[in-house]
C-alpha cells in the first residue's frame, strides 16, 4: 500500500501533506512554491509509492465552487496529465486555514511562528487529507 498526498493549492505556495504507508494518519510534509511543485512531486514519487492525490477544493457556504476554482481547475488538469496513473480526489477545504491556525495556537506555537504562512499551508494540507481519510473510512463502513 502506498501513501496518499494531500494538497492545499495556492497561487504562490502549495502545502503538502502525506499519509503513513498504512494510510491511517496524515502529517504535514512541506510547502513548495507553486512553480516548483511538479518537479518536487516527480522527485518524491521516485522514492515513495503514491496511491492517490487529495486536493482541497474551494467551496462556498452554499456548496457551490468558489471563484478561485479558475486557478485550481487548471492545476488539477495538469496534475492528472503529469501523473496519469494516480487518481485525484477533491475534498472540501472550507475553514481549513482557520483550523490550521487554531491547531497552531493549541499546539503552543508562538505568535511569530503562527505568522509563517508556509506552516499554515502544510497544516491545512494535513487537515484536508485527514478529513478525506476519515470520510472515506465512514463511507466504506456503510458499504460493508
Amino acid at each position: 500500500m502506498g501513501r496518499i498526498i494531500g494538497i492545499d493549492y495556492g497561487t504562490k505556495r502549495i502545502g503538502i501533506a502525506v499519509t503513513d504507508p498504512l494510510q491511517i494518519i496524515a502529517s504535514p510534509l512541506t510547502t513548495v512554491n507553486t512553480h516548483e511543485f511538479e518537479n518536487y512531486l516527480a522527485g518524491y514519487i521516485k522514492t515513495e509509492q503514491i496511491d492517490a492525490f487529495v486536493i482541497g477544493y474551494p467551496v462556498q457556504m452554499n456548496n457551490r465552487p468558489s471563484k478561485s476554482v479558475k486557478y485550481i481547475d487548471p492545476f488539477i488538469r495538469n496534475l492528472e496529465k503529469s501523473f496519469p496513473g494516480i487518481p485525484v480526489h477533491l475534498a472540501d477545504e472550507r475553514f481549513t486555514s482557520q483550523m490550521a491556525f487554531k491547531a497552531m495556537i493549541d499546539g503552543g506555537i508562538r505568535k511569530k511562528g503562527r505568522q509563517d504562512k508556509s506552516m499554515v499551508d502544510r497544516i491545512s494540507a494535513s487537515i484536508i487529507l485527514q478529513s478525506w481519510l476519515d470520510k472515506s473510512r465512514i463511507q466504506n463502513r456503510k458499504l460493508e
